[in-house]
């Protein structure tokens, strides 16, 4: 679901320019023949607040499509809240999603590698440039303590009647509709590792939704979805060379998105892909010879 995660290291500006990218990018996929197969559609609803937040209008109101106040009228459906915010937005499911883009890398005469590495020099000399998208695993290949763990539960359920999405201004309650099943989530426990579904997690979970959706109760074919996001006070996107006897690895950094990756990811990567380019200049550009 395409609603912007903040990034207390990063500028506005440049947040709001990476969703609005996103935005467009993957507006234009909702509007084609390959929609369907891409994964992506609009969907509108709802993000309620039990107190009116400070910031009434945030700074992506005007990239979403008919932002408004949410009347008095349509509050009635959530009696524990005092505000709210309608607009339509964009869901992009992964499932299918990331496959439709790997179809197209290959499309274009690009390939896939799996490998293990433990340091990101091996990669040296077969490749003349890393663009470094590990994640969690760059705690280790890119030294970096500041990107941590935050684990997140959510329950899949049918519930077809279920059109709108319902979002808590906090961000942990919320109802995803997709094209086969309704996203319910949700838990943010930071540093925890564990990839098993926790019982009590999922009793929560669902209490919290069927309270804002009581229709909720009649969904059926529950299954638990629990994932890592790989959260870091800023999304690192910088150029890092790496250097060993006279030789040089450039790699681009490109990782640390946290739980709002799919809304400003093609903004980031349209970003690397320059940093990317400024590499290949420089490796292009002869190094001056000392005249002395």
């Amino acid at each position: 679901m395409l609603i912007p995660h903040t990034y207390p290291d990063t500028p506005i500006h440049a947040q709001k320019q990476w969703f609005r990218e996103t935005f467009n990018h993957l507006f234009a996929i909702a509007n084609s023949a390959e929609a369907g197969d891409a994964g992506v559609h609009l969907v509108s609803g709802w993000q309620i607040f039990q107190s009116t937040p400070t910031e009434e209008v945030p700074f992506w109101a005007d990239v979403v499509l008919g932002f408004r106040r949410m009347t008095e009228a349509e509050l009635k459906k959530f009696p524990q809240y005092v505000f709210g915010q309608a607009f339509t937005t964009l869901k992009c499911e992964c499932p299918a999603y990331l496959p439709w883009l790997e179809k197209r890398i290959k499309g274009s005469g690009g390939w896939t590698l799996t490998r293990r590495i433990d340091d990101l020099w091996e990669l040296h000399p077969s490749f003349d440039i890393v663009v470094n998208c590990s994640g969690l695993g760059s705690r280790q290949l890119a030294g970096d303590s500041k990107i941590f763990p935050v684990r997140g539960q959510v329950l899949q359920v049918q519930a077809p009647w279920v059109e709108h999405f319902i979002r808590d201004g906090s961000g942990l309650t919320y109802i995803y509709p997709g094209t086969s099943h309704v996203t319910l989530g949700g838990t943010r426990q930071k540093g925890d590792w564990n990839l098993s579904p926790d019982a009590e997690n999922s009793r929560e979970i669902l209490s919290r939704c069927c309270a804002l959706e009581p229709s909720l109760h009649g969904a059926c074919n529950i299954r638990e979805k629990v994932g890592l996001r790989p959260y870091r006070p800023g999304v690192r996107l910088q150029i890092e060379l790496l250097a060993r006897d006279g030789r040089r690895l450039p790699v681009v950094h490109h990782y640390g998105h946290g739980s709002g990756g799919i809304s400003v990811h093609w903004g980031t990567a349209l970003e690397a892909a320059r940093l990317v380019s400024e590499c290949v200049h420089a490796l292009r550009t002869p190094i001056p010879k000392s005249k002395l």
